[in-house]
């Protein structure tokens, strides 16, 4: 049963769960998306109507944020733990690399990219790695023929939100064979070492916010979104 938050959805599942519904929807041949959600991506959504739509069709929206742990708190939900979509992503490919599943990678730059894949190879040595294209690719149906033809069963996708989704939204039916779709923003820069996370302890206490923000203060007028999004929950009657 799914939580709403200013009428978006959240999936109050784990790691483990999100990969065991996987499994069974694989061993199905149904597809599935996963989408990351968090105050700032509520907050647009109740601004864009196309962007709500967006979240609630996905098969998964993983809290990703702690504003939304801390909404679920306030309302009496079952979300007591984030599910961070880079984290979501490499339990995805230790995942794929231990049930034998190929996957591809497109986004971001050139050789961004290719050292993500080269450290996410040596993290995971068994996985099948289908392909990958950078994120400045101008042929769309060319590149879907190409993920087609590799035999691709997930697909991670880097372009940005809500970019990576829509693209997701608009080529799934051209993708069969794909059955798990990700949209992981800058998972690649992260993967690739080129963008550093916040320390361990920040991301155990839920203060990922607070290290991005002390990182790059510019980043103040997208923070404000939490305040914003917790006194709206707030006001709100049920969830």
């Amino acid at each position: 049963m799914k939580e709403t938050y200013l009428g978006v959805d959240v999936s109050p599942l784990t790691y483990d769960q999100i990969i065991t519904s996987l499994q069974e929807r694989m061993a199905e041949e149904q597809q599935s998306t996963i989408i990351a959600v968090n105050p700032e991506k509520v907050i647009t959504a109740n601004q864009n109507n196309q962007v709500k739509q967006l979240i609630n069709s996905s098969t998964f929206q993983i809290a990703d944020g702690v504003g939304i742990l801390l909404a679920s708190k306030i309302k009496g939900g079952r979300i007591t733990s984030r599910v961070t979509g880079v984290d979501m992503m490499a339990r995805l490919l230790r995942f794929a690399a231990e049930e034998g599943h190929p996957v591809y990678f497109y986004g971001a730059k050139e050789e961004v990219v290719t050292k993500a894949i080269s450290n996410i190879k040596e993290t995971n040595p068994g996985l099948i790695v289908a392909g990958y294209t950078d994120g400045y690719e101008k042929d769309e149906q060319a590149l879907v023929r190409r993920i087609h033809e590799s035999g691709a069963r997930l697909l991670f996708v880097a372009l940005g939100s809500p970019k990576q989704e829509l693209w997701i939204q608009r080529n799934m039916p051209n993708l069969p064979n794909v059955l798990v779709f990700q949209g992981v923003g800058g998972s690649f820069d992260v993967f690739s070492g080129m963008v550093k996370r916040a320390p361990a302890a920040f991301r155990k206490a839920g203060l990922e916010w607070l290290y991005r923000l002390g990182s790059d203060p510019k980043r103040i007028k997208r923070q404000m979104n939490l305040p914003r999004f917790l006194v709206r929950v707030l006001l709100t009657k049920g969830r």
